[in-house]
């Protein structure tokens, strides 16, 4: 079945040559190929967003449904909708190869469905390799966008459509591709659709300047771009009017936040300005860079009654040795010492943080030397990672790789003490009562609701949908290791 819809809606003269205007006219002519598209189907196109990695892509994600619903699509339950996107994530080597698998599928998905059409974005798309191979060898593939332009996606949808379904005479559809090696644009106030109507990511910034060892971002979301500042709180603002209580400022490094405003801002001055919102009850960030993050910063978190007592402050390693090769610029002295002003400054502070082991060259003494900084410091939770060559990094031509069974055990190990410290910090919360943000109903069980504390615990506890995105006390009756079981105490 040949599907054809009318061209010629485009208006060159018409064109605003402005953003957000420009996306927003590229919006409306969308709406309308939707329209004819799903009129021939005889249904609503649906549409299906698949999303990898950090909470930045899960940003970027709420932004490219935005834009979907606006135009006219409905989100579908699976991957073979009529238009399915995939934004990837490309931190480690085999998230690549979890996306290509996936993808195989779609295309089988594809010959059956003559209204689908697929595209791929986020960092994956930004190494030029991966561009080559999906033009190689998934032709299927009808759009892929990178980092830098997500805010083109209306634009790149009618160029898409119109390669797509409207030259009948080509016997299979032109693969749309636009891939920015770099940006100095940051292009906001497009629809974006919120997964909770209570909380909200915001980004702060974009890119990294830092250029670990082993980190890929550098290369694929680019060199550091900060908003302006009166544009996030006029963001914030209107989310709150709109029902948001607890928001999550984003950035690859928010500690660096404001060095490329024209008048500069630091992180810290930033949040007291967002801290001056009325109606707005929870702030959260990250992530945190140790080597910028400042007295200044500690002394706002301090004083802040909206602040949520938690930090996700990333160590990698506790060996200065290793630290230097990875380019983290601090060590193991000056990492202790910020975790002992934090502790001063805010004693009830949820610490956790980000752990590679196995690290080219990393030996014994190093990897005890991470140990010892995982008991000193005592972390609440840590996410530790075994380490994978990551292609286009300076780490992965480094000799001295660590061999597969030694970096086994000394992750085994090292995840049996960390869960053994947060079990332990986790057990002196149970009886109090302490408010939790309501987020959902449990997954597992419709009689609960689950909700988060301020140092972003877990909690479960009995409750229907009017608690949803209301915070509320509640008595932690039971620790269960790494969540609670609790009762709502009026």
């Amino acid at each position: 079945m040949e599907q054809k819809i009318n061209l010629n809606l485009i208006d060159k003269e018409q064109v605003p040559t402005s953003e957000p205007e420009r996306q927003y006219y590229f919006m409306e002519i969308a709406k309308q190929y939707v329209s004819r598209l799903a009129e021939q189907k005889g249904e609503p196109l649906t549409f299906h967003v698949t999303t990898f990695g950090c909470q930045m892509n899960a940003r970027d994600s709420e932004k490219l449904i935005g834009i979907l619903e606006y135009i006219g699509y409905v989100e579908g339950a699976s991957e073979d909708a009529d238009f399915s996107i995939y934004n990837t994530c490309t931190v480690r080597e085999n998230a690549n190869n979890k996306v290509y698998g996936r993808l195989g599928g779609l295309g089988n998905s594809k010959k059956k469905n003559p209204f689908m059409m697929i595209a791929l974005c986020g960092c994956m798309m930004q190494e030029p390799s991966v561009v080559e191979k999906l033009q190689k060898s998934y032709r299927f593939v009808n759009l892929i966008f990178g980092t830098h332009n997500i805010y083109k996606f209306a634009e790149l949808i009618v160029t898409t459509i119109e390669n797509s379904f409207c030259f009948p005479e080509a016997k299979k559809s032109i693969m749309t591709i636009d891939i920015w090696k770099e940006t100095d644009q940051i292009v906001e106030d497009l629809p974006a659709e919120r997964k909770y109507f209570f909380k909200s990511g915001i980004n702060i910034m974009f890119g990294c300047d830092n250029f670990c060892s082993y980190c890929i971002v550098p290369y694929v979301r680019g060199r550091e771009r900060s908003r302006e500042p009166k544009e996030i709180v006029r963001e914030i603002e209107h989310l709150v009017k709109d029902g948001v209580v607890e928001v999550m400022l984003l950035g690859q490094n928010v500690n660096s936040y404001g060095k490329t405003l024209e008048t500069p801002m630091t992180f810290a001055q930033l949040l007291t300005e967002i801290e001056k919102i009325e109606g707005l009850e929870r702030i959260r960030f990250m992530t945190s860079h140790p080597k910028d993050l400042s007295d200044e910063l500690i002394a706002v978190m301090k004083a802040s009654k909206k602040i949520c007592h938690h930090l996700h402050l990333p160590l990698q390693s506790g060996s200065d040795r290793m630290l230097k090769v990875m380019n983290r610029h601090y060590d193991k002295a000056h990492y202790l010492r910020l975790v002992e002003k934090l502790r001063e400054a805010v004693p009830d502070l949820a610490l956790t943080t980000d752990i590679i082991v196995g690290f080219p060259g990393e030996t014994e003494e190093d990897f005890l030397d991470t140990l010892d900084v995982v008991r000193k410091v005592g972390y609440d939770s840590a996410f530790t990672f075994l380490y994978s060559k990551r292609t286009g990094t300076p780490a992965a031509a480094m000799e001295e790789q660590v061999p597969e069974d030694i970096v086994k055990r000394r992750f085994d190990l090292l995840l049996s003490e960390v869960q053994r410290i947060g079990a332990q910090k986790a057990k002196k919360l149970e009886g109090r009562i302490l408010p939790v943000l309501i987020e959902q109903r449990n997954e597992q069980d419709a009689q609960l609701v689950t909700g988060r504390l301020d140092n972003n615990s877990v909690v479960h506890l009995p409750g229907d949908d009017s608690m949803i995105g209301k915070i509320q006390n509640v008595r932690l009756k039971e620790c269960k290791g790494f969540y609670y079981i609790g009762e709502a105490v009026d």
